[in-house]
C-alpha cells in the first residue's frame, strides 16, 4: 500500500467526465479515478473548505461517526477490476466497510484520515510522472485552483467506473 495525496478533480474532455486526481506521496504516480458529478463537487468542496449551510452526505457521515465516537483510521483503494474500483473504509477495532472510492475520498478528506492505494492498483491504473513532467502537473493544479465546485453542477452526470 502506498500513501496518497489528492491532488484535486477535474472535468475530462471530451467526454465530460469528472475524475479525481491522486498522487503517490513516496514515488511518481498519480491514479485518475473517473467519479460522478456530485462526489466530485463533493471532494471539491472538502478541498476547498466549503461548509454548506446544511450538511451533505458525507458531512452527515462524518457527523454521524463523530457523534457515535467511531474514527476513520484509514481509507484503502484495494481492487480495480473491469475498470472499476473498489475501496474499504477502516475503522478503529478492524472494521472495514466496503465503499466507492469517491465517497471514501470525500470522506477522508472531511476526516483528515489517510488514503493508501495497493500495489496492484497503482500497477494497473498507475500514471508515472518524472520529475521533467512535474510541470504539466503545475499547470494541472494551477486549473484546480480556477475551478469551483458549481462547475460540476448542472451537466448530466455519467454513470461512475467505481
Amino acid at each position: 500500500m502506498h500513501q496518497m495525496d489528492v491532488v484535486g478533480v477535474r472535468v475530462e474532455m471530451p467526454s465530460n467526465q469528472p475524475i479525481v486526481l491522486l498522487r503517490e506521496i513516496d514515488g511518481e504516480r498519480y491514479l485518475p479515478i473517473w467519479i460522478g458529478a456530485v462526489e466530485a463537487t463533493a471532494i471539491a468542496f472538502a478541498q476547498q473548505g466549503v461548509v454548506p449551510a446544511r450538511p451533505l452526505t458525507h458531512d452527515l457521515l462524518r457527523d454521524i461517526l463523530v457523534a457515535l465516537g467511531h474514527r476513520l483510521t484509514e481509507v484503502r483503494i484495494t481492487d480495480l477490476v473491469d475498470g472499476v474500483f473498489f475501496a474499504v473504509l477502516a475503522f478503529e477495532g478492524g472494521v472495514e466497510v466496503s465503499a466507492r472510492p469517491s465517497d471514501a475520498i470525500a470522506l477522508a478528506l472531511r476526516t483528515g484520515t489517510a488514503i493508501h492505494a495497493a500495489d496492484s492498483v497503482l500497477d494497473q491504473a498507475g500514471i508515472a510522472v518524472p520529475d521533467e513532467q512535474e510541470d504539466e502537473v503545475e499547470k494541472f493544479r494551477e486549473f484546480l485552483d480556477q475551478i469551483s465546485p458549481d462547475d460540476f453542477l448542472g451537466g448530466t452526470s455519467a454513470p461512475e467506473s467505481e
